[in-house]
């Protein structure tokens, strides 16, 4: 199974068919969606003009959706290098049981899905990049009432989402399953007392 560097350099051959080209940066999402890989998908589609079903884009755009990605999976990376970092040295210091943090980030290890959108239309605007850059700061900082990507308040409690866990704060500005982690007990509290239902009869 090639790897996402392979697949990177495929996307990058010059000399490669376009339709093995775009399908070997969809086989990216595979190694790497922060959104998940139907979001992930859109959002690099929305950002460089390309149509999601178009076989033969435009290679330009295709190359720059994939920098883009890679530039995010840089930020990860390190994110991840460093929390391995610290896992090792709580368990050197004799502190073997993980929090809920570190469940939490059990779930999206190698970056597939840390900020799920559920609807595969509603993400960020901004860069991947960008996007994960704040929510490791908010991961790596005291919770807050906010959502960490967009700061938003509108959060709310889903019971019906796709991927586990199958329930949890989702905000409403930008569309990402908001980290328990990074909210505070009140935010999450509050988030369960607002269901959709009650923000689109106050619309």
């Amino acid at each position: 199974m090639a790897g996402f560097r392979s697949l990177a350099r495929q996307v990058r051959d010059p000399r490669g068919d376009l339709a093995l080209r775009r399908y070997s940066l969809r086989k990216c999402l595979e190694r790497f969606a922060p959104y998940g890989h139907r979001a992930t998908w859109d959002h690099l589609c929305t950002r460089h003009t390309i149509e999601p079903e178009d076989r033969s884009p435009d290679p330009v755009r295709l190359v720059h959706a994939l920098e883009e990605l890679e530039a995010a999976r840089a930020v990860w990376l390190r994110y991840e290098a460093g929390f391995a970092e610290r896992r090792r040295r709580e368990k050197r210091e004799g502190l073997r049981r993980p929090g809920a943090f570190d469940d939490w980030h059990r779930r999206i290890w190698g970056g597939n899905g840390v900020a799920r959108c559920e609807d595969p239309a509603v993400h960020p605007s901004a860069p991947l990049a960008e996007v994960l850059g704040r929510l490791i700061s908010a991961l790596e900082s005291q919770p807050g009432a906010v959502c960490p990507v967009c700061a938003e308040t509108g959060i709310v409690w889903r019971q019906d989402l796709d991927c586990a866990p199958w329930s949890g704060p989702v905000c409403t500005g930008c569309g990402i399953v908001v980290p328990r982690p990074v909210l505070t007990p009140g935010a999450l509290a509050r988030a369960r007392r607002i269901r959709p239902r009650d923000l689109a009869s106050a619309a």
